[in-house]
């Protein structure tokens, strides 16, 4: 772990955690994100701190909950206010279910139209936006696994639809990620209107 007080390892996180601010990341989650009961009565506690906290900590290359004390590695506490521990983000993750990951996925899908106005990620959007949406089902095991379902593939699941948004001024500009429910897996559309076009596939 680095550990030298004076020096930081992700400075790059200052400008990234500051962007997703001004997006309204905290405010997001505030709004949208509860959990009324929990096994651990302090970990429902500060979801939008420690939601931050856990994106800082991906951005930073962490992908497991151990990972997470990157954000708490030399002089990273200088730059951060309200930095939480990785044991604090555990007991916060463990209390998830699967409503909770439909929660973030509104903070995700928000956060990202917010980014879109503040960055000008998209310049031209209002002319012009080409969406591709593909269907995909990732499987799961478990019979008390939330949120599975069997579809015509007849294997238990969670379906998850990838997008791909471009336009003529900026190419594979922004993906993101959506739960599904919204575009029919097994239908193809095609829709044009105010320079909008959609296009969504089946996908494995």
């Amino acid at each position: 772990m680095f550990d030298e007080q004076n020096l930081v390892s992700c400075a790059g996180l200052v400008p990234v955690m500051a962007l997703a601010e001004r997006a309204g990341l905290s405010e997001l989650v505030g709004e949208r994100v509860a959990i009324r009961t929990t096994m651990v009565r302090s970990a429902a506690v500060n979801p939008a701190g420690k939601v931050t906290s856990i994106v800082a900590g991906m951005a930073a290359g962490a992908d497991c909950i151990d990972d997470l004390d990157v954000i708490r590695s030399g002089g990273m506490r200088r730059l951060f206010d309200g930095v939480y521990a990785r044991a604090t983000l555990g007991q916060f993750l463990r209390e998830f279910t699967h409503g909770h990951t439909l929660q973030l996925a509104s903070v995700a899908r928000a956060h990202l139209v917010n980014l879109v106005q503040a960055s000008g990620l998209l310049p031209g959007i209002e002319d012009q936006v080409f969406v591709d949406i593909d269907s995909l089902l990732r499987p799961v095991y478990g019979h008390a696994k939330q949120g599975a379902s069997f579809g015509h593939t007849k294997i238990a699941g969670r379906r998850t639809s990838p997008q791909n948004v471009n336009q003529p001024l900026t190419q594979d500009a922004s993906r993101a990620r959506k739960c599904a429910g919204t575009w029919p897996a097994r239908q193809d559309r095609r829709r044009s209107a105010a320079g909008c076009r959609c296009r969504s596939g089946q996908g494995s």
